[in-house]
């Protein structure tokens, strides 16, 4: 029993210590840049999607198309090496909040709600880690296209014993997280993301109502994006396993093409500002 107690002592001595760099001023001012980074690019991906609604050419509407886009304008290669240590910085900040947490794991009263916030956590950190490594790749000139890379990794998912369950699956996870990200943008949870306290009482419902919009347009997308990779995965085709590109190009198939995408693109702007917004006025914890 004392050296189970000394093993926690350490433990907890050492998620302190994580802590205190977590919260360390100049990492929440990169984090701050990596959120500003973040809301810049969806206003860029909204830019493109306008363009497609009205049938001019240019880059993807999706994260690879926006960097692209950077890296094509004057001092594209240093945007992108900022763009992506920022969101770097900002995945490294989101993260450390389950660093508070993660003592209610040891108690079996807290453990699910504990579970379920780092989740949440963890899940940010992981999308804007990943928006930040891409945005290297591209600042290093080794970018890809999100949909083609995602017909490659179908298809050889496809070919091997038990692939199509994986890809199903993967397809259920997107749908249900085009649900969430709707249900965000409904019960107005996103909110939690805000320092509310220090936001001006005259710019809270602006910034609810930008965020609502701009997390119902994203779930739209998602969940889209979810059933076109089952699509995928039922009939073995893989140009329908699309990524956010794609998924802006099957809106623009059907009759009301343009009035959709415009529509999408005018939440995918709103989630921008919205993000402007939250590097304003940030706060990392999902369950105050």
């Amino acid at each position: 029993m004392p050296l189970a107690r000394a093993l926690l002592d350490r433990v907890t001595g050492a998620v302190e210590r994580a802590r205190d760099v977590t919260d360390h001023p100049v990492l929440e001012a990169l984090a701050r840049a990596g959120l500003v980074a973040y809301g810049l690019l969806h206003l860029l991906i909204a830019w493109l999607a306008v363009r497609m609604a009205r049938g001019l050419g240019g880059a993807d509407a999706d994260q690879t198309g926006a960097l692209q886009t950077v890296a094509d304008g004057p001092g594209g290669r240093v945007l992108l090496w900022a763009i992506g240590l920022g969101l770097l910085s900002l995945a490294l900040w989101q993260a450390g909040e389950v660093l508070l947490w993660w003592r209610g794991l040891l108690d079996p009263r807290h453990r699910l709600r504990t579970a379920l916030v780092c989740a949440k956590c963890l899940a940010k950190a992981t999308v804007y880690a990943a928006f930040g490594v891409t945005a290297l790749l591209f600042a290093a000139s080794a970018g890809y296209q999100a949909d083609e890379r995602l017909q490659e990794l179908t298809d050889d998912a496809l070919e091997i014993p038990g692939g199509t369950l994986a890809v199903e699956a993967v397809a259920v996870a997107v749908l249900a997280v085009g649900l969430y990200t709707l249900s965000r943008g409904v019960t107005g949870g996103f909110m939690r993301d805000i320092d509310l306290p220090a936001a001006p009482d005259r710019w809270e419902p602006v910034i609810e109502v930008v965020g609502r919009i701009g997390y119902l347009a994203k779930g739209v997308a998602f969940g889209l994006v979810g059933v076109l990779l089952w699509r995928a995965a039922r009939s073995a085709d893989v140009s329908t396993a699309t990524g956010l590109d794609g998924a802006m190009t099957a809106m623009a198939g059907v009759d009301a093409g343009p009035w959709l995408l415009g529509a999408v693109a005018a939440g995918f702007a709103a989630f921008g500002l919205y993000a402007l917004a939250r590097a304003r006025y940030p706060d990392r914890d999902p369950s105050s």
